[in-house]
């Protein structure tokens, strides 16, 4: 391997030591909101902490690993016999450095699986949405532990040969699958906010539940966009392919946890938002559709004047309807 190589490989240590740190502030807020006083307890909350807790594992280990291998390459071995390069070429099937592999194939498994869920929810517990998506995951479940085999062979490469090729069929094939989901929740939050711009109610729920940093987290935007800077240079070959792997991995990690934080924030679009959002919709369109109407009345000490919509007049002749009223005095 060359010196851009190596050179990409350290930087990207460092941006891992960046990330984890980020990964671990974002996991611990997610703990503390899960026993923030006053929250109701739920039956998902323990799944949530062990998810959450397996993909920071997951993540530790492939931090430490690449670590471990760039301190053995560069300052325990540094007068291995042809020098770090040499040394990389020799060991880059280490059993550890395997199972840093397995460790960010599982993670990544793990992270496109919350996002197919999420892309479920958005559109409202469609199993049709879901059903391609689901189809190229299991693929991509099986092209993963083909790739862990070949790299892991003895004296494998997983950035050349043949490790290398069915590397690029497996990372083409996840982050195909990425942005199909990614692009399905970002239009189904587009659609359902068309929907709701006219109403003031709508409008408070756009904003809480489709902001531009809403979409971000909820799309897994981060980590389809750092897969696809990664899949470039990988497929191409080019040495600087290294650092953009640890980026995609690490955001594989940080990306589901921001989802999981707003999810015990209350913040997270659930199955009923839809409903919610739509109905406030349609409630609004009634009203401005069948406008409303002004009676007035005389009262002890002034003139109140009552307003009602049509859909309170049908109320009032059911005998439900408690009028609005605003008395000048």
């Amino acid at each position: 391997m060359s010196a851009i190589f190596q050179n990409a490989y350290y930087i990207g240590n460092n941006f891992n030591a960046i990330f984890y740190g980020v990964e671990l502030v974002v996991y611990v807020a997610t703990i503390r909101a899960l026993h923030r006083p006053g929250r109701a307890s739920r039956a998902t909350d323990k799944l949530l902490i062990a998810f959450s807790t397996i993909l920071l594992l997951l993540n530790t280990v492939f931090v430490a690993t690449e670590a471990v291998f760039g301190e053995e390459m560069w300052i325990v071995n540094a007068n291995y016999p042809g020098g770090s390069e040499a040394y990389l070429v020799a060991f880059a099937s280490v059993w550890y450095q395997t199972f840093g592999t397995a460790a960010s194939i599982a993670l990544n498994l793990l992270s496109d699986a919350l996002l197919i869920y999420r892309c479920y929810v958005i559109w409202g517990g469609s199993f049709r949405i879901v059903l391609l998506p689901t189809i190229i995951y299991i693929a991509t479940c099986a092209l993963g532990i083909a790739q862990l085999v070949a790299s892991g062979i003895p004296h494998a490469d997983y950035f050349a040969g043949f490790a290398q090729k069915l590397g690029t069929a497996y990372t083409s094939t996840i982050i195909a699958l990425e942005i199909i989901v990614t692009t399905l929740i970002c239009v189904r939050i587009r659609q359902i906010c068309r929907q709701c711009g006219g109403s003031s109610g709508g409008t408070a729920m756009v904003h809480r539940y489709a902001g531009a940093a809403a979409v971000f987290v909820e799309s897994m935007l981060l980590s389809t966009l750092c897969g696809i800077a990664y899949l470039v240079p990988f497929a191409r070959g080019d040495d600087i392919s290294i650092f953009f792997l640890s980026i995609y991995v690490m955001s594989t990690c940080l990306a589901p946890q921001m989802i999981i934080f707003r999810m015990v924030s209350d913040t997270a679009w659930t199955l009923k938002t839809t409903e919610m959002m739509l109905t406030t919709t349609s409630e609004h369109d009634y009203d401005s559709g069948h406008g409303e109407t002004m009676d007035t009345a005389r009262t002890f000490g002034g003139e109140a004047t009552v307003t009602m919509t049509a859909r309170e007049k049908e109320q009032e002749a059911l005998g439900g309807y408690h009028p609005r009223t605003s008395e000048t005095v």
